[in-house]
């Protein structure tokens, strides 16, 4: 039997990188799951690569009538929720004298408020003793020089998590969140940069990596298994750091 056997798991961003290595590992450890993104083509060829178990909701988690539209689907299809992953995240270059408007509200929007309102609507769904799993960053606890507004994005993910585990506590449902390090996903070139630039800001995060390496999302995925399955049960309000070290030492 599966770590997940019969768990139904909710995962945002679930069509690529993290959010679709970890889609796929919960299938194979039993779970039911729904993912969303905003993009819809990409998320039936997730569906196909995952195989099985699966079923898709094209939206954007910065939407409150999406998040709803969402919510509908798997109440319908399922009626409650073991598992939630709020892995949808964004990320753009930006020093403090660069940055505009329009960078600091689209990286909120994303970060915080989509992940506020993802778990808020999702509690009325959510079975007691389940597991919610917020996607953070190392950047979190870390100086990264043009990322200040997505790593104050990624505190208040933590912020979040420790307030959450409190206010749930007489649910049993734990809150913990997940932070990677550099890992092998588009992100950087996502980032703003080009691919020329997003090759030395790897490079550069590998040398701060005492693995030497950037991770893969079937690394975060197995984490992330971890937190949601009955095994990390005595496990809520932690960050756990998934980076190879990078923000350890």
């Amino acid at each position: 039997m599966g770590k997940l056997e019969g768990k139904v798991a909710v995962i945002t961003g679930g069509n690529s990188g993290i959010g679709l290595a970890t889609a796929k590992r919960f299938v194979e450890e039993g779970a039911h799951v729904v993912i969303s993104g905003r993009r819809e083509k990409e998320l039936k060829e997730a569906a196909a690569f995952i195989g099985r178990n699966v079923t898709t909701v094209t939206g954007d988690v910065t939407r409150l009538q999406d998040l709803d539209r969402l919510y509908a689907v798997v109440k319908e299809k399922h009626g409650r929720i073991d598992v939630l992953f709020v892995n949808a995240g964004w990320g753009e270059v930006a020093t403090l004298e660069a940055a505009t408007e329009a960078h600091f509200d689209k990286t909120f929007d994303l970060n915080v408020k989509g992940l506020f309102f993802t778990t808020q609507k999702a509690l009325p769904l959510f079975k007691d003793g389940g597991s919610i799993i917020l996607n953070s960053s190392v950047a979190n606890v870390m100086g990264v020089p043009a990322f200040t507004v997505y790593a104050a994005s990624k505190a208040a993910v933590r912020s979040f998590a420790r307030g959450w585990t409190m206010e749930l506590k007489d649910r049993k449902i734990r809150v913990n969140t997940l932070s990677p390090g550099p890992i092998e996903t588009p992100a950087l070139e996502n980032a703003g940069l080009t691919p020329e630039q997003a090759q030395q800001a790897a490079d550069q995060f590998v040398s701060q990596v005492p693995l030497g390496r950037r991770g893969k999302p079937d690394e975060i995925a197995a984490a992330v298994v971890f937190l949601a399955a009955d095994e990390s049960s005595y496990v809520t309000g932690v960050d756990l750091a998934v980076d190879g070290g990078m923000a350890q030492v």
